[in-house]
């Protein structure tokens, strides 16, 4: 038990430092993917110039730090393995990793964790010039919103990665997996508290949303983070209820295409 251990924390210090050391060498790219991810600032001065002539429920300020947050949740939870391995997949470069006594999802998991440390620093000093343009917006959230954070962001990172990895398994039959992602991004970015809280939703519609994957990706965390008012128990419980669920399916269809895969002879 002690020597599987000790194993599996070399393979994973291994890849970890192999694929922040790949990431680090683009940090001028990094910097432009952190840029990128900038969407939720743009929409907080819409929804902040909203507010000060609606009523949401939500004043300006509320307005300023939710989007603050989602821009710092997409930070920790973007993902691109559906691109990767469909690449892998359509010139063949799978079969490489096959050959390996390791999963090849845990390359993509490490590199995909790895490079969320490579950005952080950008992220770091664009909250910062955030802050500096926008002094009465700062606040400090409590110690437990920062783990209850901490936990959230992951289990949505966790979420993210899983669900996008599983439809990336569709490149074993077709050659454009990434289409699978175009559509499911279109839901993923208006019911995710991307485009707007889900508290401007009609309730109704909010109460249907809440059991769907997408609002745990990024507007939970990000309440959380704020203080908006969420089950937080609730949202932890559907978050790793919908992870597992995209695990079985993963699993499944890994199998299933390991199969087809070896039939095309790559």
């Amino acid at each position: 038990m002690n020597r599987a251990f000790h194993r599996i924390a070399r393979i994973t210090r291994t890849l970890l430092t192999v694929y922040y050391a790949y990431m680090v060498e683009y940090r001028a790219e990094l910097l432009f993917w952190v840029l990128s991810g900038t969407l939720p600032l743009i929409l907080m001065g819409v929804w902040v110039k909203a507010a000060q002539g609606g009523q949401f429920g939500l004043s300006p300020e509320d307005f300023v730090r939710y989007f603050l947050a989602v821009f710092l949740v997409r930070q920790f939870t973007v993902v691109w393995v559906i691109w990767e391995f469909e690449r892998e997949i359509v010139e063949g470069k799978l079969s490489f990793r096959l050959l390996q006594p390791l999963d090849p999802g845990w390359h993509h998991l490490a590199s995909h964790f790895a490079e969320r440390f490579a950005r952080l620093p950008f992220a770091i000093l664009l909250i910062g010039l955030f802050f500096w343009l926008y002094p009465q917006a700062l606040w400090f959230p409590s110690l437990t919103e920062l783990l209850l954070f901490s936990v959230a962001v992951f289990l949505a990172f966790i979420l993210r990665f899983v669900s996008q990895y599983t439809f990336s398994m569709a490149a074993f039959w077709i050659e454009r997996a990434y289409a699978i992602e175009q559509f499911w991004f279109l839901f993923y970015l208006f019911l995710s508290g991307l485009v707007a809280p889900l508290d401007v939703f009609p309730p109704l519609v909010r109460q249907i949303v809440l059991f769907t994957p997408f609002p745990y990706m990024i507007g939970f965390p990000a309440s959380i983070l704020v203080g908006l008012p969420v089950n937080i128990g609730l949202g932890l419980l559907i978050m790793i209820g919908w992870i597992l669920l995209f695990l079985v399916l993963n699993r499944w269809l890994w199998k299933r295409g390991l199969r087809q895969y070896s039939g095309m002879g790559a």
